[in-house]
């Protein structure tokens, strides 16, 4: 299969393009800075590596120009950024702008560029990487403003799109990874991330029409809006 994931340089995209690769599929990943992508760039397999800030119009235009008329089967929606931990009398707009621009927003940038692509595929599997602090009956801590609400709006595009595409024969869904123990989760998280990258793999493999504009878990359960 040709699969493309984007935020791959490191952490769960890392490890999802590792895996893939490993099995023999073909990977396309991109990263803001390439340059820096030295880990990614140096997994062996059919791969390629692309730069692509998912915030930008012209960056994902100039993206999808590179890749033709070439036929995709999976894209996951993987880059993101967590933000900045604020209290919420100390907000910082300007990064809740961005976190929102690059988790909810950058999706829809690239998922939109690549549908003449991902409609050429029989596969037609769109997977956005969401988290479960992006769940509204599951926050009972507060907090996190940015990146709640970046990650609750992903959920809802991604329903959209689900019910918008499902005629084609498209499925979308969302998926919570887990807390994983990469940059961001930190130490003390409690998922490796190789087993939230191995579980979601099966996952995207196994996913069903039926299943289209869901709220998924890394091991395949449903997970609460």
């Amino acid at each position: 299969m040709q699969i493309i994931i984007t935020g791959a340089n490191r952490g769960i995209g890392l490890e999802l393009a590792r895996q893939f690769l490993s099995r023999g599929d073909e990977v396309i990943a991109t990263a803001r800075d390439t340059a820096a992508a030295t880990e990614l760039a140096a997994l062996p397999g059919n791969l390629r590596v692309h730069a692509c800030d998912v915030t930008s119009d012209a960056s994902v235009a100039a993206f999808v120009a590179s890749l033709g008329d070439l036929a995709i089967d999976v894209l996951i929606n993987n880059a993101g950024v967590m933000g900045k931990m604020q209290a919420l009398a100390d907000l910082d707009m300007a990064d809740v702008l961005h976190t929102i621009d690059t988790n909810a927003l950058g999706p829809l940038r690239v998922t939109g560029a690549l549908l003449p692509n991902l409609r050429r595929a029989a596969t037609k599997k769109i997977v956005h990487i969401s988290s479960g602090m992006g769940s509204i009956s599951d926050n009972s801590s507060g907090g996190a403003y940015g990146y709640r609400m970046s990650k609750a709006a992903l959920n809802m595009g991604c329903r959209s799109m689900a019910n918008d595409l499902r005629g084609e024969g498209f499925i979308a869904v969302v998926v919570n990874p887990g807390w994983v123990q990469t940059a961001m989760g930190g130490r003390r998280a409690p998922t490796p991330v190789d087993e939230s990258a191995r579980k979601m793999l099966a996952l995207i493999d196994q996913l069903t029409p039926a299943q289209s504009g869901t709220f998924l878990d890394y091991r395949g359960h449903t997970w609460q809006w």
